[in-house]
């Protein structure tokens, strides 16, 4: 069976539920024109990788470099944000990038770790302060795109959610309410 008999199943079982939009859109594919490319470069996936990796570092769990979390980002900005968004990240990335080189006379990839933190401690501040003043019409801050993609590739990642994490594969029964010690990590 192919996928247009199996859609055309489904849609029958659904009582013809899907819409003429949703079934075209699923037919022929949901790739949204105008997107930036620049995702799939290798130095910008190692840039956010870099960013992922200062934001959660390796400690006595896998840091988000070895979960992947760089080219998460890249891929999640690339199909599932519009392009204004896509620009924004970009655009931050450069000045991020044109920060560093003034500050600390290397790229963000290239400079010291301890610099790494500095900077996007101060960019993490600016964020703060940018979305305290932000409209509601105003585009979202490029760092809190970075950081929330760099949580949620981390925390839905093998090493994240099974080291980092308290993870059970096969759950037990089901406790409402479980005694939490401060310093026990949370459950996936």
């Amino acid at each position: 069976m192919d996928r247009r008999e199996a859609l055309k199943q489904t849609a029958f079982l659904l009582g013809g539920a899907i819409t003429a939009s949703t079934w075209a859109a699923v037919v022929t594919g949901c790739k949204r024109p105008g997107n930036i490319t620049s995702f799939s470069e290798e130095d910008t996936v190692a840039l956010l990788a870099e960013v992922a990796e200062t934001i959660l570092p390796e400690t006595d769990t896998p840091g988000a470099k070895a979960a992947g979390v760089g080219p998460f980002i890249a891929m999640m900005l690339q199909e599932c944000y519009e392009e204004k968004d896509q620009k924004l990240v970009l655009d931050g990335l450069t000045e991020l990038n044109r920060r560093c080189q003034e500050e600390f006379g290397d790229s963000f990839v290239e400079t010291s770790q301890e610099n790494r933190t500095a900077l996007l401690t101060t960019i993490d501040k600016e964020r703060i302060a940018y979305n305290k003043d932000k409209k509601g019409e105003d585009p979202p801050h490029y760092f809190t795109l970075i950081k929330e993609l760099t949580i949620t590739g981390y925390f839905t990642s093998e090493p994240g959610a099974t080291q980092a994490l308290r993870y059970e594969p096969v759950p037990g029964r089901y406790e409402g309410c479980i005694p939490y010690n401060e310093g026990d990590r949370i459950w996936a």
